[in-house]
């Protein structure tokens, strides 16, 4: 696939598909960074501090810097929109109306809900938009090789799947964090109880990719009657304590999705 690619932002999540595109093969040379701050691009990545206004319209633009800075950013950046130009925007709360409205050229607009496991391949992504036939098909190989991408039929979804796939990480992450606690908590060493914690959701993570089981049927499996498993699920379980917080949890964080959609409108 041959392309140019112009990235505006390479923070922590434009710098994790930038890997995840680089360490698939793609050639560095296809792609350009605009980044007024970062440090230094991958070698063979051309990096400019601001957008050039004679520069021509790139193949694919890809906008991955913080959504507040939507409205002082586009200007700059439409004239590297043209009309053969693949849009992809991984701006949270972003719409493709507003984007459509900045960037009324582009041949096609994609906004895209990856998370950082892009950089080695495991990021789920979500996708919304119209590109059709070889702008999709564009779409759909770039994405590829940072990880299992799906096609969503309503925008409205992408403030939930922004909660479960892009800010999900997050909530795991507090999760093993909080079993190495407790096992510390119990007397384990800190150091060991994060290893082992780290190493336990390592293992459940990939047994449960691979089992045609769903992970509520797992854990039933895993939980003899009258085990320390189930004496451990029953505390879990109890009231539905675990599935109100992490209802609760996602529902925050689609909301305030939701809130950058209406602040972006304005």
């Amino acid at each position: 696939m041959t392309f140019s690619l112009l990235q505006f932002g390479c923070g922590n999540m434009g710098g994790a598909m930038l890997a995840g595109w680089l360490a698939a093969g793609f050639d560095p040379a296809a792609f350009t960074v605009v980044d007024p701050l970062l440090a230094e691009a991958p070698t063979g990545v051309s990096l400019l501090r601001e957008a050039s206004a004679e520069a021509a319209p790139a193949d694919v633009v890809l906008l991955g810097f913080k959504p507040q800075q939507f409205a002082a950013s586009a200007r700059a950046i439409a004239p590297h929109v043209g009309e053969g130009t693949l849009l992809l925007s991984i701006l949270a709360g972003v719409d493709v109306a507003t984007l459509r409205a900045a960037f009324p050229q582009a041949a096609a607009i994609v906004r895209v809900m990856p998370n950082l496991a892009a950089a080695i391949g495991k990021s789920p992504i979500a996708l919304y938009g119209a590109a059709e036939g070889p702008l999709r098909e564009r779409t759909e190989a770039l994405m590829a090789p940072l990880g299992p991408a799906e096609w969503l039929a309503e925008e409205a979804a992408m403030d939930i799947v922004t909660a479960l796939a892009g800010s999900g990480p997050a909530f795991v992450y507090r999760f093993i964090d909080a079993l190495a606690e407790g096992a510390a908590a119990l007397g384990l060493p800190r150091v060991q109880a994060d290893r082992l914690a780290l190493a336990m959701v390592e293992g459940a993570s990939a047994l449960a990719a691979a089992s045609p089981h769903a992970p509520g049927e797992l854990a039933r499996r895993v939980a003899s009657p009258g085990g320390t498993t189930e004496a451990g699920l029953k505390v879990l379980d109890a009231d539905q304590h675990l599935a109100a917080l992490v209802t609760a949890t996602l529902r925050a964080a689609r909301d305030r999705s939701a809130e950058l959609t209406e602040a972006a409108r304005r």
